[in-house]
């Protein structure tokens, strides 16, 4: 099998690790599978592939659309290296306000898939960064929110020791709390 899966704290979020075959002219993998992924729980027709490239100590986040846009997510850091986090934002869930956090990079070549019902950020780490990522939804602008990145509810240890640069948008994002009423 060309992906090794591996279940995360909160279940529903999997860190897919991609077989990957290199030698001295470069190296070659599958990024995506149907049948591996269904056969490993990720049962998502995906419908719109991203493409984000940000400067260093860019934060974008956290970001999701509200239902019945919701997204499932398969993140993946192509150039330069991230933390990237997802946040379960689902009322109902036993992980609620609980977050995932991992280190994706052109390196590791490791994909993060997040399910609906999650918000997604990253700060990059590196000079630059670019991400690829698949969406189960298209973009729908009515549905589009975020959370703020920073809600000391979540308390989210972004690792960081700098001021990071925030879009307009993500500095006057809501609380989760006051999201979920």
């Amino acid at each position: 099998m060309p992906f090794e899966f591996e279940r995360q704290k909160i279940k529903d979020v999997i860190l897919v690790k991609p077989k990957v075959f290199g030698d001295n002219r470069g190296f070659f993998m599958e990024s995506y599978k149907k049948s591996d992924f269904m056969a490993n729980g990720i049962d998502v027709e995906f419908n719109q592939d991203n493409h984000s490239k940000s400067a260093k100590h860019v934060l974008r986040g956290l970001h999701y659309q509200k239902a019945p846009y919701g997204q499932a997510k398969l993140v993946r850091c192509s150039k330069g290296r991230i933390f990237d986090v997802a946040v379960d934002i689902r009322p109902s869930s036993k992980t609620f306000g609980q977050y995932v956090k991992v280190e994706l990079s052109e390196e590791n070549k490791n994909m993060l898939f997040i399910p609906e019902g999650f918000a997604h950020g990253f700060v990059v780490l590196s000079d630059e960064a670019e991400l690829l990522y698949k969406a189960s939804g298209e973009y729908a602008p009515q549905a589009d929110s975020g959370v703020l990145w920073n809600d000391p509810d979540i308390n989210i240890d972004w690792e960081i020791d700098f001021e990071p640069i925030l879009s307009e948008k993500d500095k006057i994002q809501p609380r989760l709390k006051e999201i979920i009423k």
